[in-house]
């Protein structure tokens, strides 16, 4: 059966947890995702002063990575749709700009659907999400959304939890998982959407490794690769916007043949 990713489910849901999620992401992972933002972050070079956007940003915290990595001269932007995960964002991303100097480069959130981003095209060098991608209704909509305002030249950038393929520790962590997890999270973040049941139902209906791969690749990307991190718990994706359009790759390919002949 097919998870329910409706846009009015995943928002309800997220608003639900918002006060107790990024506990539980920290408790529920033993402090892991710190140190898969940490990976993600250094996985491509950045450029100053051209903007980087993070999607589904929720409480921002790999939004905060990033402008951190940039040492605070690149400018920043987290969009999500759930209006109560953006408040917790302004507040810790507030507190980190008052511990550096004034000139810093802006970060900022806002209020948008991944699959309908209110951007200009080619405006920033990244496009990250984490751990948001699978919650998106149509994943194809929300990767074509992401390239288009991703510059040419720029990378797409997916962190994103999968499921072990070892035999004894796919058992473990199913298991976990499944039975484990749930019941930690509904008790610690008392919900009416089932989130923590949610969450291991949309990572194994979600396309993992070369799966994934193959629709960022159909989506538009070049050099699309992916590594597994943490014993295949999660996993960075990362793909290249090409410097001219499919169509103009192909007409330039073509002159280039007539020239040849």
């Amino acid at each position: 059966m097919a998870v329910d990713k409706s846009e009015k489910r995943i928002r309800e849901m997220f608003g639900e947890i918002s006060p107790r999620y990024d506990f539980l992401n920290h408790f529920l992972s033993a402090g892991t995702d710190i140190y898969w933002r940490w990976r993600a972050v250094r996985t491509v070079p950045l450029q100053e002063d051209v903007p980087i956007l993070d999607v589904c940003s929720g409480t921002g915290d790999l939004a905060i990575a990033y402008w951190k990595r940039g040492h605070c001269d690149i400018p920043v932007v987290g969009s999500d749709f759930a209006h109560d995960m953006l408040r917790i964002a302004n507040g810790k991303s507030a507190r980190v700009r008052q511990k550096k100097s004034s000139d810093a480069a802006p970060i900022s959130f806002l209020e948008a659907d991944t699959q309908k981003l209110p951007f200009a095209d080619e405006m920033f060098q990244l496009v990250s999400v984490a751990f948001g991608l699978r919650n998106v209704t149509n994943t194809e909509a929300g990767l074509r959304e992401m390239i288009r305002v991703c510059r040419p030249g720029g990378h797409v950038l997916v962190l994103e939890f999968t499921m072990p393929t070892n035999w004894l520790l796919g058992r473990l962590y199913r298991f976990y998982f499944r039975h484990i997890l749930p019941r930690i999270g509904q008790l610690l973040a008392r919900n009416s959407q089932s989130a923590y049941n949610y969450l291991p139902e949309s990572v194994t209906q979600f396309p993992q490794g070369n799966a994934l791969t193959s629709i960022m690749a159909d989506c538009g990307l070049d050099a699309v690769r992916w590594k597994s991190l943490t014993f295949g718990v999660a996993a960075i994706y990362v793909g290249q916007k090409p410097n001219q359009p499919a169509s103009d790759q192909a007409t330039a390919q073509s002159a280039a043949m007539n020239v040849a002949d």
